[in-house]
């Protein structure tokens, strides 16, 4: 069966779908004839992007969702049922990142990044999963390399990433005889405005990404990736050789690992990290 027939008539809800990554999978899950909902905090972005995806022949849904609140994610998921009767797919996409060292960093950044990365993505599951259980559909975690390898000065962004892989792989095996589908897909750097938004040891943005984005995967190009592994029912996605050989690097290196990943780091501009010598 074509990715078409497939997905066609099939309802997906996709967080963070305003810009990047989220915009990225509703459209081309549009393209593959699925209904969209799309979620985020920016409704007027939202408005364009529903416009957009009319454009291809289906049904659409903006709907204005902050996942760290739990109303708005019974909001998002009630709103659905009510449009469309049913859900398919639940992209759980919302994100948002950070850079400082944690001795610098206020705990209440911590705890926001903490309650958007995974008290979302538990919030919109926990209110979805009866109507996807119904459907034996798919639940999606967008996580990163960050979600298998630490990355220095990312602790909260790490740590709910790794907290989103515990989640999403438990949940999987509690409902291995219900039919439900969960995949947990880790992107390499990707082209978007993460980094520009990331939040600094007081909470303001950064404003400028510390890194060369236009050498990175476009969002386009890890949508496909998403679809295809939504497609292939695929249980852990990871994209790019980088982050296959961290992977595997992690599991059996790990010293070698940590110390590219720490050089690696400590080469952005305006790094946070220490310059000193990697200790052993």
């Amino acid at each position: 069966m074509s990715e078409k027939k497939y997905f066609k008539g099939k309802v997906f809800i996709v967080t963070g779908a305003s810009s990047g990554i989220g915009k990225a999978v509703a459209v081309e899950a549009a393209k593959k004839g699925a209904d969209v909902v799309i979620a985020a905090r920016n409704i007027e972005r939202l408005n364009e992007v529903e416009n957009v995806i009319k454009g291809f022949g289906v049904d659409a849904l903006a709907v204005q969702t902050d996942v760290s609140k739990k109303e708005d994610a019974e909001n998002l998921i009630n709103k659905t049922i009510e449009k469309f009767g049913k859900i398919d797919v639940l992209v759980n996409n919302a994100g948002v990142s950070m850079r400082a060292m944690f001795d610098d960093l206020q705990i209440d950044v911590f705890e926001k990044v903490m309650n958007i990365n995974f008290m979302g993505a538990v919030y919109c599951t926990r209110y979805a999963i009866p109507h996807i259980l119904k459907q034996k559909g798919s639940i999606v975690g967008v996580s990163s390399v960050s979600g298998f390898t630490p990355l220095p000065a990312r602790t909260a962004y790490c740590a709910s990433k790794y907290a989103m892989f515990g989640f999403l792989t438990t949940l999987r095996l509690e409902n291995i005889m219900r039919g439900l589908h969960v995949m947990i897909t880790h992107p390499g750097f990707t082209e978007s405005n993460i980094r520009k938004h990331a939040l600094l040891a007081d909470g303001s943005e950064q404003g400028k990404t510390p890194r060369h984005e236009d050498k990175m995967m476009t969002a386009e190009e890890v949508a496909i990736k998403i679809i295809k592994g939504i497609r292939k029912r695929k249980r852990v996605q990871i994209m790019t050789l980088m982050g296959k050989t961290s992977w595997i690097l992690e599991k059996i290196w790990p010293k070698l690992t940590h110390k590219l990943l720490y050089k690696g780091i400590a080469k952005e501009p305006n790094t946070p990290l220490p310059k000193w010598k990697f200790r052993k």
